[in-house]
């Protein structure tokens, strides 16, 4: 299977619908992205127009994996992204998974909610052996995230970031 034949589905879950994003999207990804508390953690710039707000989901229309929109399924606003991005498929077969989330919506367990699908279609549909996360090292919300979900933290920074990886056999342990 390659990344560009590979359908990355629509996912429900209890309180979120996720779709992969489209340039129909720029608007709410603007309001999203342009909020200075989603992006303080990213490598990117608080989003101030829509033709940024469409580069972005370019650029994640054109990688090697994809993003989804979570929306919530009781007033569809756009509330946070996640998806893969870098997906190797060489052996051994892995991809980097990336999240945000609206700070109206923190604490809410929202985003274990939605990464649990997530990472169920990386190791049983896009066949990972591992999937790798990083996040800056003051990011303790995605830290404590991340091992929830039973990622593992690398004992040491790379290029400045903490680093993440979550082997297929452990995810099926906490299952």
């Amino acid at each position: 299977m390659t990344a560009h034949a590979f359908v990355f589905p629509p996912l429900e879950t209890e309180r979120l619908r996720l779709a992969l994003l489209t340039l129909a999207d720029a608007e709410a990804v603007m309001r999203h992205f342009g909020d200075e508390r989603v992006t303080a953690f990213m490598d990117i710039p608080p989003c101030r127009s829509i033709a940024e707000a469409e580069e972005i989901i370019r650029f994640h229309l054109h990688d090697s994996g994809c993003r989804w929109g979570l929306f919530d399924r009781l007033n569809g606003e756009l509330i946070g992204t996640c998806g893969f991005h870098c997906w190797a498929e060489q052996a051994p077969a892995r991809a980097e998974i990336g999240f945000d989330l609206s700070p109206a919506y923190w604490g809410q367990g929202l985003m274990l909610e939605a990464l649990r699908p997530v990472v169920a279609i990386g190791f049983e549909r896009m066949e990972l052996a591992y999937i790798e996360a990083t996040a800056e090292p003051a990011n303790e919300r995605s830290a404590r995230l991340l091992a929830k979900l039973g990622f593992e933290e690398a004992d040491a920074l790379r290029e400045g970031l903490r680093y993440f990886r979550l082997r297929r056999a452990r995810w099926e342990t906490f299952q």
